[in-house]
C-alpha cells in the first residue's frame, strides 16, 4: 500500500519546526546575553560615575557637626550602664556669654551629655526614677563647677611617662616634611600621665606630633578616660572618616582633621638646616599639594560637566601620602603651627596667603604679643594663640616671651589659649597656667575660656566640649575653690558623665570661693612691649623707706622653724640701710627723707632662698655660649691633668644681671644657692644675692662654698653600682679637694641628687658604713628625692634632709615612677609625708624660669596640705629648712620682701620691694 504525500512530508516538517524553534531560542539567548551584558556594563558605569561624583562633591563639603547635633539624646561616647548624675547646689561657670555666665543651681548629666543646667524640672527627675536608672545625687555645697579642661597642645600618649626608649614616639626624624604620619598610630594607652591629667581636671587633649619636623603629621583629639575597649581608637573624639582609608559614606558631614607644623629652631637643629631651608620645605610641600588638588579639581570639573568620554579608564586621582595636605588647602584641617619669633610668624602668614589656607592656632608663639597686626593678616582669619604662662628663655627664640602676652593679645581682640605642651608642663596643672595669666592681667572670663571653650573652638570641637550647655558632652569638673585661685583642685571630674576620681573630695581642703583680686601690672606690661620682651629689671635702690598699711610681719628668728610671725596688723614698718628700724609707731621715722610705700594690706616676710636651678650659671639653656657649661664626668671621660684633684666651684662661673636671675629677685628670691651642672661629681655650690650687679659688689657672695654635690642616677651611661662604688671610694679615700676632706670630717654637707627609693636605701647604708668606719657623722641630704616617701621614716632616723625639687610630682623617668601624687589622688603629698615622718624638708625648683615662682610652688604645698602646714612652716620650706639641708652654717642675713595687696602665698600679692640687709639697701620695684 503506497504512503500519502502528507505522511511523506511529516518528517521534513518536523525537522523544519525543530530547526526554526532552535533558531528562535538561540537568537533570543544571544539577544538576552547581549542585553544582560550591556545592562551590567551600564550599571557598572553608573556606579563608577556615581562614586566619582560623590568623591568630587565631598571635596567641597565643609566640616562641622551634623545637622541637629544638639538634638541628640545620647552621646556617641556613652558607656552602657553609666549612672545619671545630678550635681546640686553648685556655682556653675558655663563658658557661655563670652565666659560671663554664672548660674547657681543644679546640673543633670545622663547618657553622656548635659541634660539641664540651673533649675532641673522635678518631672525629669521623676522620669529617671520611673526608668529605675539609679540616679546619683552629688551636693556641691556651693562649689564652682566648670566644663572639663581642654588642652590644645599635648604629647600625652606619644611622649609617655615614664620616658622609655620603647615609647619615644613624639617625633619622626626621617624627613622634615611628613604630613602622612599620624599621632594615633603611636598612642600609648599605658601612659601614667592620663590619671594625673584627669586629676587636674583635664578631660580632652589634642595629641600633636612633635616639633622636630616642619610638617610633623596629623594630630587627633582624645578624651583621657579609660575605655572598655582599652584601645587608642576608642579614646578618640570625632575621628575623621578618613582614619581607616578612603572608603566611607560621603553623605556624612565631614569631621575636622588636625595637623602640626613647626618652624624655627627645632627643625633647624633636628636636620641641621636653617630657616631658609624650612621656608622652602613648606613652599615645596604646598606647591606639590596644590598641583595634586588642581588635578583633582580638573578631573571633577569634567565629571560634573558630564564629560565622561574624557575620563574613560580613569579613577578619581588620589595620593595617600599627600591627601591630608590637600585637605589643608581645602580648609578642612585645623592647623596647629609651632612658631615663636616674628620672623617665623611672618613666614607662615605669607605662606597662608600664597597658598590660601587657614591656620587654627599658633603655638608657643612667644613674640605674637609684639606683632598682633601681623597675625590678623593670616589668610582665612586670625588664629588663636596658644601660650605658656611663664615658661620662657630656655632657647633664643623663646627669650622675649612675656607673662603679659595673654593680656596684650586679648586687648587686640585675639583669642588666647593656655596650653601645656605636656610633658613640658605637666598637663595636670594646665589650669594653673590660666591662673597665672589671670594674675598678670588677663580678664578672668578670658582666662577660664583659655582652657575650655577657646581651645575647643580652635580644634573644631566647640559644638560639644568646652562649655556647659544642654546637649554638650558631660565633661564636668567640681573644684575645691575658685578655679583661678592658687592650688584650685578638682574634687570630682566627669568625662562623658563618668566620674574619674575614686575618692571624690576626701583629700581636698576647701579654698576661697571668689576670684583673686590681682595686682596692677600696667606699667610692667607697657615696658614689656616697649622693650620687646627684655624690659629693664634693675630695681630703684634707696637708703630708707616707710612701708604703710602692713597687715603682717614675719622675720627670721626663734621658734621651731626659724621663722616667726612678729605681728598682725602691723600698720607701718620703717627700714633703713636694709634693716628694720621701727614697727607699728613710726611717726618720727616718717618725718625723714624716705620713700613711702603703701602695701594696701600686704605683708612683709623673709626673702626666699632658691635651690635646684642653675641660676647665675645659665641664661639661655640651649645656647652654650650663654652658660657656664657642664663639668667633666669623672666616670665617663679623662679629667684634664691641669685640674688636679680640685673640684669645680659654682662661684667661679657666676653671671649677674640675667633675666631669670632678676625676675627671681622680683619674685621674692633674695638668696640663690646654685651648684655646677653635671652628672656624677657636680661640684661645690655657692650662695649669692640675685640683686647684686656683679660678683665684686660687697656681699654679692653670701656663702662662697656651701655643699658638695654628687648625682647618682639610673639615667647615667654609667651603672648605679659603679657610681656608688666611686662615691664610696671618694668618702673612704684620703686627700683630694679640701671641701671633700671637709665632707669626710662631717663639716660640710654632701648633697646627693637622687630620685629612686632603692638608690636612697643604698646611700643610707653607705652612710652607716662610713660612720661606723670613721667614727664621724656624715651630713647627708637628698635632692630631688621623688620616691623618698617610700622610706621617709628611715630617712628621718638617719638624720638626712630632703630637698623636694618637684613639689608637683611627675614620673618623668623610671626612677621617678613611684610618685606620691598628692590631692586629689592621695591625701598626703611628698612634702607632708616627709614632714609627718620628722624629716627636715625643703622645697626647690628645677627650671631657672620657674625660680620666680618659688612662692607659688611653696604656696601650693601649703594650700593642699589640708591644714598640716602653717604659714611659718611654709616660709621655712624655702628659707631656714633649705639652708639647714644644705649645711649653711652662718647666720643668714635678715633680708625681707614687701608684698602689696595680700599674702606671699596668694595670687593677690605683688612684690614691691626688697629690704636687703645683705646689700645694705632697699630695692623698690614701684
Amino acid at each position: 500500500m503506497g504512503s500519502s504525500p502528507w505522511r511523506r512530508a511529516r518528517p521534513v516538517l518536523f525537522t523544519i519546526t525543530i530547526t526554526f524553534t532552535l533558531f528562535i531560542f538561540l537568537r533570543s539567548s544571544i539577544l538576552t546575553f547581549r542585553f544582560s551584558a550591556f545592562s551590567q556594563s551600564d550599571s557598572y558605569k553608573l556606579d563608577h560615575r556615581s562614586e566619582i561624583l560623590s568623591k568630587c562633591a565631598y571635596t567641597h563639603a565643609k566640616p562641622g557637626p551634623p545637622p541637629h547635633f544638639h538634638a541628640r539624646t545620647q552621646s556617641d561616647r556613652y558607656a552602657e550602664n553609666t549612672k545619671p548624675v545630678l550635681v546640686r547646689n553648685a556655682t556653675i561657670w558655663t563658658a557661655a556669654n563670652d565666659g560671663h555666665e554664672v548660674l547657681t543651681g543644679d546640673l543633670l548629666m545622663h547618657r553622656g551629655v548635659v541634660k539641664v543646667i540651673g533649675d532641673v524640672p522635678l518631672s525629669m527627675i521623676q522620669q529617671l526614677e520611673l526608668e529605675n536608672v539609679n540616679l546619683e545625687i552629688v551636693d556641691a555645697h556651693g562649689a564652682w563647677v566648670t566644663p572639663g579642661i581642654v588642652d590644645l597642645h599635648s604629647h600625652i600618649g606619644v611622649g609617655s611617662a615614664p620616658e622609655l626608649d620603647g615609647t619615644d614616639d613624639t617625633n619622626s626624624y626621617k624627613a622634615p616634611i611628613l604630613p602622612w604620619l599620624r599621632s594615633i598610630d603611636a598612642l600609648n594607652t599605658h601612659d601614667a600621665s592620663y590619671e594625673l591629667a584627669m586629676a587636674g581636671g583635664v578631660t580632652t587633649a589634642q595629641i600633636l606630633p612633635g616639633s622636630a619636623d616642619n610638617i610633623g603629621g596629623q594630630a587627633f583629639i582624645m578624651k583621657l578616660r579609660p575605655t572598655a575597649d582599652r584601645s587608642p581608637s576608642s579614646m578618640l573624639l570625632e575621628p575623621p572618616y578618613t582614619l581607616n582609608g578612603s572608603h566611607f559614606d560621603r553623605s556624612l558631614t565631614p569631621r575636622w582633621r588636625h595637623m602640626k607644623h613647626a618652624c624655627g629652631e627645632n627643625p633647624s637643629s633636628a636636620y641641621d638646616i636653617t630657616r631658609l631651608d624650612s621656608a622652602w620645605n613648606f613652599r615645596a610641600a604646598y606647591d606639590h599639594a596644590r598641583k595634586l588638588r588642581s588635578i583633582q579639581d580638573d578631573f571633577c570639573a569634567k565629571a560634573e560637566s558630564d564629560s565622561w568620554d574624557d575620563l574613560v579608564g580613569k579613577t578619581f586621582p588620589e595620593d595617600l601620602q599627600w591627601e591630608s595636605l590637600i585637605d589643608v588647602l581645602r580648609g578642612r584641617v585645623k592647623l596647629s603651627v609651632h612658631c615663636y619669633e616674628a620672623v617665623d610668624l611672618d613666614g607662615i602668614v605669607r605662606l597662608t596667603n600664597e597658598f590660601e589656607f587657614p591656620v587654627a592656632s599658633f603655638h608657643h608663639a612667644g613674640e605674637t604679643y609684639l606683632v598682633p597686626e601681623l597675625l590678623k593678616k593670616t589668610w582665612g582669619g586670625t588664629p588663636a594663640i596658644a601660650l605658656f604662662a611663664s615658661n620662657f628663655r630656655k632657647k633664643r627664640e623663646a627669650y622675649r616671651g612675656s607673662e603679659f602676652a595673654p593680656r596684650v593679645l586679648a586687648e587686640h581682640g585675639i583669642n588666647v589659649v593656655m596650653k601645656s605642651d605636656h610633658p613640658v608642663v605637666n598637663s595636670r596643672y594646665l589650669l594653673h597656667e590660666a591662673a597665672q595669666a589671670h594674675y598678670y592681667g588677663l580678664d578672668p572670663a578670658l582666662a577660664l575660656l583659655s582652657v575650655t571653650y577657646t581651645p575647643a573652638t580652635a580644634m573644631g570641637m566647640g559644638h560639644r566640649i568646652g562649655m556647659l550647655k544642654a546637649g554638650y558632652d558631660a565633661d564636668v569638673v567640681i573644684w575645691s575653690s575658685h578655679p583661678l585661685s592658687l592650688a584650685a583642685t578638682p574634687t570630682q571630674v566627669y568625662i562623658d558623665g563618668i566620674p574619674q576620681l575614686s575618692l571624690p573630695g576626701r583629700h581636698v581642703a576647701k579654698g576661697p570661693i571668689t576670684s583673686p583680686r590681682t595686682p596692677d601690672f600696667d606699667s610692667e606690661k607697657v615696658a614689656a612691649v616697649a622693650h620687646e620682651g627684655i624690659p629693664p629689671l634693675e630695681p630703684r635702690s634707696v637708703k630708707g623707706a616707710l612701708f604703710v598699711n602692713v597687715s603682717g610681719l614675719y622675720m627670721r628668728g626663734g621658734g621651731s622653724t626659724g621663722v616667726v610671725h612678729v605681728s598682725e596688723k602691723v600698720g607701718s614698718v620703717g627700714v633703713k640701710d636694709g634693716r628694720v628700724m621701727c614697727v607699728g609707731q613710726c611717726s618720727d621715722f616718717a618725718e625723714g627723707a624716705v620713700d613711702i610705700v603703701d602695701l594696701e594690706g600686704g605683708t612683709i616676710t623673709p626673702g626666699l632662698t632658691s635651690f635646684g636651678t642653675p641660676l647665675g650659671l645659665v641664661e639661655i639653656r640651649l645656647e652654650p655660649s650663654t652658660n657656664d657649661g657642664s663639668v667633666y664626668n669623672l666616670l665617663d671621660e679623662d679629667l684634664p691633668a691641669v685640674l688636679g684633684d680640685k673640684v669645680v666651684r659654682a662661684q667661679d662661673g657666676l653671671m649677674f644681671g640675667g633675666q631669670n636671675l632678676l625676675l627671681a629677685y622680683h619674685g621674692g628670691v633674695t638668696t640663690a644657692i646654685t651648684a655646677p651642672s653635671g652628672t656624677f661629681l657636680r661640684g661645690i655650690s655657692t650662695a649669692f644675692s640675685p640683686g647684686a650687679v656683679h660678683a665684686r659688689v660687697e656681699n654679692a657672695s653670701i656663702v662662697g662654698e656651701v655643699a658638695l654635690h654628687v648625682g647618682i642616677s639610673m639615667s647615667s651611661r654609667i651603672g648605679v653600682s659603679t657610681q656608688v662604688a666611686a662615691l664610696r671610694n671618694m668618702l673612704f679615700g684620703e686627700g683630694g679637694d679640701e671641701v671633700l676632706r671637709s665632707v669626710r670630717k662631717g663639716q660640710t654637707t654632701l648633697v646627693l641628687d637622687v630620685e629612686s627609693a632603692d638608690i636612697m636605701a643604698t646611700l643610707l647604708r653607705l652612710k652607716d658604713e662610713y660612720e661606723a668606719h670613721s667614727g664621724r657623722e656624715l651630713h647627708l641630704t637628698f635632692a630631688g628625692a621623688t620616691e623618698s616617701h617610700l622610706l621617709a621614716h628611715e630617712i628621718a632616723r638617719a638624720g638626712v634632709s630632703v630637698i623636694v625639687t618637684q613639689s608637683k610630682p611627675y614620673p618623668s623617668t623610671w626612677e621617678q615612677r613611684r610618685i606620691l601624687a598628692g590631692p586629689p589622688i592621695t591625701q598626703e603629698s611628698l612634702v607632708t609625708a616627709l614632714l609627718k615622718a620628722g624629716v627636715n624638708v625643703a622645697i626647690g625648683v628645677i627650671d631657672e624660669y620657674n625660680a620666680r615662682n618659688t612662692r607659688f610652688e611653696v604656696g601650693w604645698s601649703l594650700l593642699t596640705s589640708n591644714g598640716t602646714i602653717d604659714r611659718t612652716t611654709a616660709l621655712a620650706l624655702a628659707t631656714t629648712n633649705l639652708e639647714k639641708a644644705l649645711g649653711v652654717q652662718r647666720e643668714m642675713p635678715q633680708d625681707l620682701v614687701a608684698y602689696r595687696g595680700g599674702d606671699v602665698f596668694e595670687f593677690e600679692a605683688k612684690v614691691v620691694g626688697v629690704i636687703s640687709e645683705t646689700l645694705g639697701r632697699i630695692d623698690l620695684f614701684v
